[in-house]
């Protein structure tokens, strides 16, 4: 497959590089006012889907449909008293805010958009920036943002703060990993590191289709980078608070936030750019419409390749419990880097034999021994999951028996035998320290009662 030559990446990259000042600062507007809008939208769709999903209304008051409550809402953080803890690093404690929103902009910078169209007579493409390692700034911005999270809960001086800090920037380095590996797929199937080359590699056939097994741990690894639930770890109201922001307020608090929403957008458009296509058409409509790549139509099949993939975190949120962290970093560590290296080696092996020419039918027993040997190992998980939870199942109950014989085993606190059941009509118990009732009078019987 060979894309067209106006896609090639050193096509793209030469129509870039001409583009005037004027141009360039149109686009780098366009970009910060486009992220900004969906940082207003994500918020306000978070509380209206989940909210419909709840079986209950979200914001309504504030606006048509209640379309300006999150703008109500930043108006709000904005206007709030400023107030720094005495204690704090001030240095750094101002500017781990900053730290951790600005990476996320720039990370968008070389996320292309579509192809080249006329914009004020002059033509350009839709695309900030493309560099011969795009790619590579897209993981280096994601990574640079952990400091901002690390430092916040630093330089607060808090316990609080600090745990949730190392919390958070533990489980976006372990899903950093596997979301790196997982773009390796992808360059070793488009040949390029630029972005604009990866998607030109697509032009025919998405690699979510090709590489399936990347894109679905892209998708869980982009939810746990971002602090989303089922993966919030990086909070717990009965655990540490706010965790790392929570000395934090108005607009410091505000930029954290911004900064989580902003990642959430960067992290979508990445999705789109390396496993969806881009900004090209689904199949269905290029068969029926020969122009539905040309012009600005890209632009409308991106947003809404976009849109779906940032719909799925709001899907997550509202359908999945969060879990513990035991259970997240398990998930990273022990699951998601494995079965990623397992399956970038059979791409590679496959792409190797490939490229030599090799014979179909050996290629295709390579591919056959790997998803073997896969799924060989994924049954002996499975086995080893089942065997450890008979075991802990059979542990407690071994542990119930245990306490219905004894039920002051382990010093577990047991009411006293002799104590009143309240709340109802019981025979009150005779005095331990009285003379017994003569024989043949009647038993007396007392109303007992919470009082």
């Amino acid at each position: 497959m060979k894309p067209d030559a106006v896609t090639t990446p050193a096509a793209l990259q030469a129509a870039g590089a001409r583009d005037p000042w004027w141009i360039i600062l149109i686009k780098a507007v366009g970009i910060f006012v486009f992220l900004m809008v969906c940082v207003l939208m994500m918020i306000m769709a978070d509380r209206k889907v989940m909210g419909r999903m709840q079986q209950r209304h979200g914001p309504n008051r504030m606006g048509p449909w209640g379309l300006l409550q999150s703008l109500f809402d930043g108006v709000k953080l904005s206007l709030k008293e400023d107030v720094i803890p005495r204690n704090v690093d001030r240095l750094v404690y101002i500017a781990a805010p900053m730290i951790a929103a600005v990476p996320a902009f720039i990370g968008f910078s070389v996320i292309p958009l579509g192809p080249e169209v006329s914009m004020f007579g002059v033509e350009t493409r839709l695309q900030l920036t493309d560099l011969p390692v795009a790619a590579l700034v897209v993981l280096g911005t994601a990574a640079i943002g952990v400091y901002g999270i690390v430092l916040g809960g630093w330089a607060s001086q808090s316990p609080y703060a600090l745990l949730g800090g190392l919390r958070a920037s533990a489980q976006v380095i372990s899903y950093e990993i596997a979301m790196g590996l997982s773009f390796v797929a992808v360059f070793m199937l488009a040949g390029t590191l630029t972005t604009s080359g990866i998607v030109a590699a697509q032009q025919e056939l998405w690699f979510a289709v090709l590489l399936l097994p990347s894109f679905l741990i892209y998708l869980v690894t982009m939810v746990g980078e971002t602090n989303r639930l089922p993966f919030d770890l990086a909070e717990g109201e009965g655990e540490i608070v706010g965790g790392f922001m929570t000395e934090y307020g108005s607009m410091k608090f505000t930029m954290f936030f911004l900064a989580e929403y902003v990642n959430m957008v960067t992290v979508a458009a990445v999705s789109v750019t390396f496993f969806l296509g881009g900004w090209y058409a689904p199949p269905p409509v290029t068969m029926v419409w020969e122009g539905a790549n040309a012009g600005w139509w890209p632009l409308l099949w991106w947003l809404l390749k976009f849109l779906a993939v940032m719909f799925l975190f709001i899907w997550l949120r509202g359908s999945l419990p969060r879990i513990r962290y035991d259970q997240l970093m398990q998930l990273g560590w022990k699951i998601l880097i494995p079965v990623q290296l397992v399956w970038i080696t059979a791409v590679a092996a496959v792409r190797l034999m490939v490229n030599e020419e090799a014979p179909v039918g050996a290629t295709v027993a390579v591919g056959a021994a790997f998803a073997l040997v896969t799924v060989g190992a994924l049954a002996a998980w499975a086995r080893s999951v089942k065997r450890r939870r008979a075991a802990e199942a059979a542990e407690r109950a071994a542990e119930m028996r245990a306490l219905a014989d004894d039920p002051a085993r382990g010093g577990f606190p047991v009411p006293p035998l002799r104590a009143a059941h309240y709340g109802s009509s019981v025979p009150a118990e005779p005095p331990l320290h009285t003379a017994p009732a003569p024989a043949g009078s009647p038993a007396k019987r007392e109303e007992v009662t919470g009082a």
